[in-house]
């Protein structure tokens, strides 16, 4: 499933496709992954469901200039503009990783309406990230200076150590994608820029989650740091958690009903 559109948004292109017909299912991937994670859920229900795909900037296909920032604000408010040009009203959305803290900041900052969200093994609460992760956002500069043989080893080792069953080497290659050219940090590239300095929307409070507490705010309105949670209580779609080391489960669970993953495979439902 070939991301064939491309949106322009503050400068950045942001790649997207979509497939099948029916309810809307937008993809939400984590870091350092891409939407391909996705393209094999999006087309098995692209008999039930209109699927939607897109790699967020410093990701996959879309662009990846050094200037631009890929921290979680930036990529909650660019989902939230992306469900408006599809002209979508509450479609079911389903993130992992990272996008889970994207997806729910475009739910409960931005105001984006889902009818459902299932949300599979994702990052969005502290502590923040690994231990390599913090290693990578403490280092930044080291890492992108490393020689290209040493530094493909590092990211090939971190990937795979990402998959509770294994990556085939097509898999592998697939994710970690060519390194880049000299002065852009592409898809592989651990430092300033690449996939893995992803960044935190801002500095949060001592003892604030980083993925929504952090700089809560609605577009154009006052910092709200009790918002989030006062949404999220009166929250009317449901929410499906797959905990880690269960998210293996995921593939049949979506290829046979995506908005009840919970309720089918023992999944709980938080109300």
């Amino acid at each position: 499933m070939e991301l064939t559109e491309e949106l322009e948004w503050r400068g950045r292109r942001v790649r997207w496709a979509r497939h099948g017909s029916g309810p809307p299912v937008v993809f939400c991937h984590g870091t350092p992954w891409s939407s391909r994670l996705w393209a094999p859920f999006a087309e098995a229900l692209g008999a039930e469901f209109t699927t939607y795909l897109w790699d967020m900037p410093g990701y996959g296909r879309s662009s990846k200039d050094p200037e631009h920032r890929v921290s979680l604000d930036v990529q909650g408010e660019l989902l939230h503009d992306l469900i408006a040009h599809w002209e979508l009203s509450a479609p079911h959305v389903v993130a992992h990783d990272y996008g889970g803290a994207v997806a729910l900041r475009a739910r409960l900052l931005e105001g984006s309406a889902f009818a459902s969200l299932v949300l599979a093994d994702v990052v969005a609460l502290s502590p923040w990230g690994s231990d390599f992760f913090r290693l990578v956002r403490d280092h930044a500069d080291v890492f992108a200076a490393l020689p290209a043989a040493i530094h493909e080893g590092v990211v090939r080792a971190y990937v795979a150590g990402a998959s509770h069953s294994g990556l085939t080497p097509e898999q592998s290659d697939m994710l970690v994608a060519a390194l880049p050219g000299a002065g852009c940090p592409g898809p592989g590239r651990l430092g300033p820029g690449g996939r893995l300095d992803t960044g935190r929307s801002r500095t949060p409070a001592r003892g604030a989650d980083p993925g929504l507490s952090a700089g809560a705010r609605r577009r154009g309105g006052p910092p709200d740091p009790a918002g989030p949670a006062r949404r999220a209580r009166h929250d009317p779609a449901p929410v499906a958690v797959v905990p880690q080391g269960r998210a293996g489960r995921l593939a049949p669970a979506v290829s046979q009903h995506a908005p009840r993953v919970a309720a089918q495979h023992g999944v709980g439902v938080l109300p």
